[in-house]
Parts: C-alpha cells; sequence; structure tokens
C-alpha cells in the first residue's frame, strides 16, 4: 500500500515559483511593464500570496535580479573552467548570456537602471567584479597562447570591455530597432577582439565568425 504525503512536500515553494514566473514576463516585457496584477493573473493566484512573500514590486525586482544574476555567473564560470581557446570562450559567453537574458528582447539592463536605479547600480558592481576576473584570466591565457598581443595593458583592455558591454545596451544611443541586440553583441565583440588579436588570433577569428554564419 503507497503512503499519500501532502503534495505540498513534493511541490517546488511558491516562492520559487513566483521568483521562476517574474524572470520570465521580466525578460519578456521589461520590468517597468509588468505589474503584481499581471504576475498574479499569469499564475492564477491571488496578489495577496505574492505579497506574502515579497512585500513590494521593488523587493521583487530585486530577487529577480539577484537569481539571475546568480544563475549567469555560474554559467560564465562553468565556461571558464573549460579553458577553451579564449576567443571562442568569449563567444560561448556572449551565446549563453543572450540565451538566459531571452536575447534581451524587452532590453531588462535598460529598464532597471531607468526605473530601479539603486538595484541596478549594486547589480552594475557585482557584475563588474565577476566580468573583470574572468576577462583578465581571458586576456593572460589569450596573450600566453599567442593569440593575443603581448603588448596589452590587461586592466585597460578588461575595463573597456566591461564598459562597452554595458553601454552598448542603452538604447538612447543604440535603439533597438537600428541594432538588434544579437547583431550588436556580435559586432561589439569583433570590435573587441580585432584590437587585441596577432595575426596568429585573427586567424581564430575569422574561423569562428565565419563558422558562426554557416
Amino acid at each position: 500500500m503507497f503512503l499519500k504525503f501532502p503534495y505540498c512536500i513534493f511541490a517546488p515553494h511558491m516562492k520559487e515559483k513566483i521568483l521562476e514566473k517574474a524572470i520570465d514576463m521580466f525578460l519578456n516585457y521589461g520590468f517597468k511593464s509588468v505589474t503584481m496584477d499581471d504576475l498574479a493573473q499569469e499564475m492564477a493566484i491571488s496578489k495577496k500570496t505574492i505579497y506574502s512573500h515579497f512585500k513590494n514590486k521593488t523587493q521583487l525586482v530585486q530577487e529577480t535580479t539577484s537569481e539571475m544574476f546568480t544563475s549567469i555567473s555560474e554559467g560564465i564560470d562553468a565556461i571558464c573552467a573549460l579553458e577553451k581557446n579564449p576567443i571562442e570562450e568569449l563567444y560561448d559567453i556572449k551565446k549563453f548570456v543572450l540565451l538566459h537574458l531571452k536575447g534581451e528582447k524587452s532590453s531588462p539592463q535598460y529598464q532597471l537602471q531607468k526605473y530601479y536605479p539603486k538595484i541596478h547600480n549594486t547589480l552594475k558592481q557585482k557584475h563588474f567584479e565577476v566580468m573583470q576576473s574572468c576577462i583578465v584570466i581571458n586576456i593572460e591565457r589569450g596573450i600566453a597562447l599567442g593569440i593575443y598581443r603581448q603588448n596589452l595593458n590587461i586592466q585597460f583592455v578588461s575595463r573597456i570591455y566591461f564598459y562597452g558591454v554595458t553601454t552598448i545596451k542603452d538604447q538612447n544611443i543604440f535603439p533597438t530597432e537600428l541594432f538588434p541586440i544579437q547583431t550588436l553583441m556580435d559586432e561589439y565583440l569583433e570590435y573587441h577582439l580585432r584590437g587585441i588579436v596577432t595575426p596568429k588570433g585573427r586567424k581564430n577569428l575569422n574561423t569562428i565568425i565565419n563558422s558562426n554564419q554557416d
């Protein structure tokens, strides 16, 4: 005879389910556009249930962005641990981030900066710390392998790369109707790499670009 355990033992915690759905909706429609009513309706639950876990939308945004940051950081760490060709590694990171941010079709970073500046600034600092470490190691490995130039100022190049990656998502400068995010990220990454590669690295880069176009 099978024992009947309460469903709640096996079901995901409600807070986790709310976070998961909120992340999905924020990435698809934007942090500003999605209301607590929208979220409740989509999940077929009451707003009271949401507010029992999150005191307001700001807290919900804070926790969803923290959850996304942790997930993406762990993914980037896993990619870096493979120690692939440094050029290929940067392309893999770009693909991974775009996949997890659903192609950034709602420009989440831009909306976060505009409507939740404190959360954005905290997240940007954490993002910088993770990316700075990753890119410095990437550059050092590239130099050692002879695919990046020996005379690079590593700290300068790593910071310029981070600044560029975050700035190109500013829709005031790069409106999505003129610069689709996928194309924009591809072009920026190629721009960055062509400035630091050796002739050997240029051959690697051209091979990767050509294979991505197939």
